[in-house]
């Protein structure tokens, strides 16, 4: 086995939640003394030295509620999908082939990449057509049963990790994923040169996507939230952008009708934020039934309301507003061929993420890091877990 470019001398732990709802830090695998042996990798993957990893709203809800729909936390579960890290070592099958291109996967010692949290199976429809994001095998890392990346080492198939060079810091490295799930939603719904363009949420998922937006040429572009500091933050992030803040009302009970409160909340946007133009694209990034209501409402005849957030499991919705305008309604579900677009973007200069992170921990501290990311009070966007040394 190949050497490593930083000794491996501090012990593996990772982060874990349980079906209790308790998060802890504890040893996880591999171990340190198999990762010093270079042992236990498969030939085509490679031991990644984790450096940073950013927390999810995922990563918050599984600790907290135990499940996002289907997917179940039953045990002891290993958190974290978005991560950046340096290659420490390589199986000797691809080490003695490491300068053929047509036989290896191109990674050595050294290498700084940034890790795609999936593993495909490579067999089934949607992998076949290029939609890995559907592949009916997938082994998402953090999504239980599949541990996450939240840990110091992890071994990881090469093709899933990407070489980000030497410019590109380890906390953008680590946000090539949250870029990923708005390059996924932009590319599906379509945005062109000058579209009026309204992001529901102004959290990190949204304010990446009004990032992009911005970049693809959304005009008049408009953020909505219920959190006036986030809007404030979403105003200094991104050029041009107006804000609107759809709180302060009464929150509608699960059996109030939601059209004349969706309908208000969009007259609203329209008014504040569009300067009377409807929007012809609404992307929600919150998952939120309220919000999703008034995306409905407030597109224009033809219109598309695109779904990035994820919720319940059920939820209500305007269907007689969007069968008589024939407003569009998509969804999307993780990403596919993302990365190397993610990087271009960040390299080039063109979508800078380095604003959203707002707190730094260590790898110790990462429970008090999950407290501070699920606290509003806090004021925290993007929460970043290192382990440097």
């Amino acid at each position: 086995m190949s050497g490593t470019t930083v000794a491996a001398t501090k012990a593996n732990i990772g982060v874990y939640t349980n079906t209790g709802h308790d998060l802890w830090i504890a040893p996880a695998e591999p171990s340190l003394e198999t990762v010093q042996a270079g042992a236990g990798l498969k030939p085509g993957e490679v031991t990644v030295a984790i450096r940073s990893t950013g927390i999810c709203g995922s990563d918050v809800h599984f600790w907290k509620h135990g499940c996002i729909g289907p997917m179940i936390v039953t045990g002891d579960h290993v958190l974290g999908h978005e991560s950046a890290g340096e290659v420490i070592a390589v199986h000797p099958d691809d080490a003695a082939v490491a300068d053929d291109p047509q036989k290896g996967h191109g990674l050595k010692v050294g290498d700084r990449v940034a890790i795609e949290p999936n593993i495909i199976c490579g067999a089934c429809k949607p992998c076949l057509e290029g939609r890995y994001n559907g592949c009916e095998r997938v082994l998402f890392l953090s999504t239980p049963p599949v541990d996450g990346l939240l840990r110091r080492y992890v071994n990881h198939p090469a093709v899933w990790c990407h070489k980000i060079g030497d410019t590109m810091t380890w906390e953008e490295g680590s946000m090539l994923e949250p870029l990923s799930v708005a390059l996924a939603g932009l590319h599906r719904a379509k945005i062109e040169l000058g579209d009026p363009v309204l992001v529901c949420g102004a959290g990190p998922i949204g304010l990446v996507t009004a990032l992009c937006a911005r970049a693809a040429g959304a005009c008049p572009l408009v953020v909505t939230d219920v959190d006036a500091g986030r809007l404030e933050f979403a105003a200094k992030l991104v050029p041009g952008i107006k804000t609107v803040n759809v709180g302060g009302g009464p929150r509608p009970a699960p059996t109030d009708a939601i059209d004349d409160a969706a309908e208000a909340t969009a007259k609203k946007i329209v008014a504040e934020g569009f300067d009377g133009v409807e929007p012809l694209l609404a992307i929600d990034c919150t998952g939120v039934e309220s919000s999703i209501a008034s995306a409905v409402w407030a597109v224009q005849f033809g219109g598309r309301v695109f779904v990035i957030g994820v919720g319940r499991s059920e939820i209500r919705m305007p269907f007689m507003r969007a069968s008589v305008r024939e407003v569009d309604l998509q969804f999307q579900y993780r990403y596919s061929n993302t990365w190397p677009r993610a990087i271009r973007l960040v390299q080039s200069g063109l979508v800078n993420l380095k604003p959203l992170v707002t707190h730094r921990f260590k790898l110790e501290d990462a429970v008090e890091a999950f407290r501070t990311s699920s606290d509003p009070s806090t004021g925290a966007i993007k929460v970043q877990i290192q382990s440097l040394d």
